[in-house]
């Protein structure tokens, strides 16, 4: 599985091989992380130098202490790339507007109401799959209309979460 992983600015690629092997821009790294208690704490161990991590879960990424150092690391991987370049093709044309679910998931939260107006990426939907949380938003500004999921709902892909309507007569 391949990742990148953004710290101050610097995009990084990762990739992991199903046998563990690790790659960072392309070049090989050895590397071992091993949790040492559920608070958070870890142990990395890389090029065979050992560190204690402190690494905390945020909704798109981690934050990681490493001695008096901490630092965000914003993490996507394959499937989140695929996801965002998905909802950069898409036209987001005049009419109503159909807003699916992109992946199978649960329904965390929804973040909008019937006849609320939004603007373009607006976030209207927290869908979480493989225990990742992903924000659906809105591809235009526009009129939300006819929510047809609630919260704690399965849905599958390409399922009618509601419809983005025009703003054609809204004041």
């Amino acid at each position: 599985m391949k990742y990148l992983a953004q710290v101050d600015g610097v995009t990084y690629e990762i990739e992991i091989t199903n046998d563990g092997a690790i790659t960072l821009d392309g070049d090989p790294i050895e590397a071992d992380l091993l949790q040492v208690d559920p608070l958070g704490l870890y142990s990395l161990i890389i090029n065979h130098r050992s560190h204690e991590l402190v690494i905390e879960e945020q909704p798109r990424g981690y934050r990681v202490t490493l001695g008096s150092h901490t630092f965000q690391v914003d993490v996507a991987d394959e499937r989140q790339l695929r996801i965002e370049s998905s909802r950069a093709d898409v036209s987001a044309g005049e009419g109503d507007l159909p807003i699916t679910a992109p992946i199978p998931g649960l329904v965390v939260k929804v973040l909008v109401e019937e006849g609320e107006i939004v603007d373009i990426n607006t976030p209207l939907v927290i869908l979480e799959a493989m225990k990742m949380e992903n924000e659906i938003r809105a591809p235009r500004a526009g009129i939300i209309r006819d929510i047809s999921i609630e919260v704690g709902q399965s849905v599958e892909g390409n399922a009618m979460l509601m419809m983005l309507g025009a703003m054609e007569g809204v004041e």
